[in-house]
């Protein structure tokens, strides 16, 4: 497969994903033995660890800074400009809640949170554009917004990324949803990265061999069946097969 360029990832286009775990040891092993990632470690890329399938990046693992703070997977949307980006999320209604940051010469990242407190990320790309790979076994499929208000998220979203989300050729990779369709209805509004699997059967009996958990089973959705699981640190992920 060709590798997909910077110029594929328009502005609102998901172009990246992290997870922030205690252990990033072994969250290597994990997601190493789950999805056949290898992994590169250097300097120059700071603290997180770069993932690669078939010599591609593909993700990143980096340590939490902070025992308080979630272990979770973030998706990160594409942007020319990311402090342009986050004053416009801002005046939306959204949050700033890491302001846009240098990684090395990777390029720029910020954390921001739409007015339902779901909390994204931001990307614009230096010499790194993003996925080197996706849409593909062992690598990012979708983003999924559970909401509790989806007209709302429809409008905040297409009002940030209209032309990735609603323009002529696009071909988006981010859905939006209640809440209640999967989660009890205590849950917060998040984020849902999904990867893509052969057999999500299968896939969900290595993640409890590995030490995971299975947190909703398998259901069918317009976009190919999904189950969603939890690593051996307790970062929520999907699997999507198609």
């Amino acid at each position: 497969m060709a590798e997909n360029r910077a110029s594929a990832y328009t502005e609102g286009v998901p172009c990246w994903v992290d997870a922030q775990l205690p252990d990033v040891e072994a969250g290597k092993r994990f997601y190493g033995e789950l999805f056949g990632w290898t992994f590169e470690e250097k300097a120059a890329y700071g603290s997180f660890v770069l993932a690669r399938l078939d010599a591609r990046p593909v993700a990143a693992l980096a340590p939490k800074t902070d025992g308080r703070m979630p272990t979770v997977w973030t998706v990160y949307f594409s942007t020319p400009d990311a402090p342009a980006l986050a004053g416009r999320i801002q005046a939306e209604g959204g949050q700033v809640v890491g302001e846009p940051r240098e990684v090395g010469d990777f390029g720029t990242a910020a954390l921001a949170a739409d007015p339902e407190g779901a909390v994204f990320g931001l990307w614009q790309p230096g010499s790194h554009p993003g996925f080197g790979r996706r849409h593909e076994p062992g690598t990012f499929a979708w983003a999924q917004l559970y909401a509790r208000d989806t007209g709302a998220a429809n409008a905040f979203y297409g009002g940030l990324f209209h032309d990735a989300l609603f323009g002529r050729d696009a071909e988006p990779d981010f859905g939006r949803a209640p809440v209640t369709d999967v989660f009890p209805p205590e849950m917060p509004p998040h984020f849902l990265v999904h990867f893509r699997v052969e057999d999500a059967e299968a896939a969900l009996g290595t993640v409890g061999r590995l030490g995971g958990r299975v947190q909703v089973s398998p259901f069918e959705t317009s976009y190919g069946i999904v189950a969603v699981v939890a690593d051996n640190q307790g970062a929520s992920f999907a699997v999507l097969q198609r």
